[in-house]
């Protein structure tokens, strides 16, 4: 039986008041914040870590992973890319532009928002939504100022579990529809000490060469421990670094700090045994040793929102071009890691996938059902299971972030409802900066 306590009422500061308030500075959050200063909307985002930018930075994923032409995601790779490089020997990549530098990306983000007007609050956690019946009109945070609320005439939710609009009321579901399992989660690392001429660099599950002992994806099953076990190994701008994505935690929630908990003592008991596995079997590691492993632990899937329109796995198929279309051009396999083990799932697709040509989101994937004035950006829109798997990736999230924050700040400027906004007056917008169907 749970107990409770009730806490004494108290008075909580305004801290700020603004139009647009911004929860989560993940690629999508911090477009969307971005996207709605740019449009003149008084914006302010939080987030609960020390940088801005999520599993881009503090998640230390490897690459910019996915397609997308035209829109935001274009300028902010422009501006980060370590063009220079250090090795030549970059594999599928060919240039340095999608490998991430995380540092240089930490501060070009900083400045971005810097240059937009963006008021910035780090070290920030939202805990509720502020309610009017069925409209959000704010949230209460907590922080080492304190307990405050920040008032703001629409909120994005781009957390990526989408914890203020769950809070709010928003419908949803988690995981997969028939049985909501969800996706492994991972602690990304990086490893120096390693002769870079001699790596064969393992983009994805499905690939694999012959080593001495038999082939490398073979020898990781049978070498690292279970649920971990498969092999990918990405290159780095640092001379003699590269990125692993190995390890591998399943059956966890990601809405539940003692799942989160337990993701990260898994992940962290694989480091090890990952790095004696490379030493011995691949060529290239012999005095490899970890130097770096995300601050944050990455999550994959959690909560699908139940919005006004659903993105279907069928949509992407067809590359459908919704009349309402907000994201344009995006492009990316079922990525569905193995909800039961180490690789691909059966269920996932990636070097048999066939579908080449880029597909749209429609704006009511970005309008949860039930509540008002609150937006959803990333990985929580509303979507299956399995087209999940294609958006979730970031250079999509950031385009669709560009498009939420313009249509917050559209909202504001004709003071309107999210869910009563013409879709056209959206789209001029966004043809205006480059974001156009082909």
């Amino acid at each position: 039986m749970t107990k409770y306590y009730t806490e004494t009422a108290k008075q909580i500061p305004v801290k700020q008041e603004v139009d647009v308030l911004v929860v989560g500075g993940g690629p999508a959050g911090f477009s969307a914040a971005v996207g709605a200063a740019r449009k003149g909307a008084k914006t302010m985002l939080i987030e609960q870590s020390g940088c801005v930018g999520g599993v881009a930075t503090s998640g230390l994923m490897s690459h910019w992973t996915g397609e997308t032409k035209g829109g935001f995601y274009e300028e902010l790779l422009e501006r980060s890319a370590d063009v220079d490089g250090s090795d030549g020997n970059m594999g599928k990549h060919g240039s340095y532009q999608q490998i991430i530098n995380h540092e240089k990306l930490k501060t070009v983000m900083l400045e971005m928002l810097q240059e937009a007007g963006v008021i910035l609050q780090l070290y920030t956690f939202a805990s509720e939504p502020i309610m009017e019946e069925k409209k959000i009109i704010g949230v209460i945070t907590e922080s080492k100022s304190g307990r405050e609320a920040i008032m703001a005439g629409i909120v994005i939710d781009a957390s990526g579990d989408g914890d203020i609009a769950a809070r709010s009321g928003a419908p949803f579901y988690q995981g997969r529809e028939y049985d909501g399992k969800m996706q492994p989660m991972t602690i990304m690392l990086q490893v120096a000490g390693v002769d870079t001429s001699k790596v064969t660099y393992v983009h994805g599950f499905e690939d694999t060469y012959d080593l001495p002992g038999g082939d490398i994806q073979s020898l990781g099953r049978k070498h690292i421990p279970y649920p971990a076990g498969h092999v990918l190994i990405y290159p780095s701008p640092l001379p003699g670094v590269v990125t692993l994505n190995m390890t591998n935690c399943i059956k966890v929630d990601g809405t539940k700090a003692e799942d989160l908990t337990q993701a990260t003592l898994t992940c962290r008991s694989q480091i090890q045994p990952i790095i004696d596995f490379l030493r011995k079997f691949v060529p290239g590691f012999e005095q490899c040793f970890v130097i770096n492993s995300s601050a944050q632990i990455g999550v994959r899937e959690t909560r699908h929102f139940i919005g006004e329109k659903t993105l279907t796995e069928q949509d992407i198929m067809m590359a459908k071009v919704f009349d309402d279309w907000v994201v344009a051009n995006a492009h990316f396999n079922f990525d569905v890691h193995n909800l039961s083990g180490a690789g691909l799932d059966e269920t996932g697709c990636q070097k048999h996938f066939k579908q080449t040509r880029g597909y749209t989101i429609p704006y009511g994937c970005f309008i949860p059902k039930e509540i008002d004035n609150l937006m959803l950006a990333g990985r929580n829109i509303s979507g299956t299971h399995m087209a999940h798997s294609s958006y979730r990736v970031m250079p999509i999230c950031a385009n669709m972030g560009q498009s939420v924050g313009i249509a917050a700040a559209l909202c504001m400027e004709k003071n309107c409802t999210p869910r009563s906004l013409e879709v056209s007056v959206l789209q001029e917008e966004l043809m205006k900066n480059g974001v156009k169907p082909e």
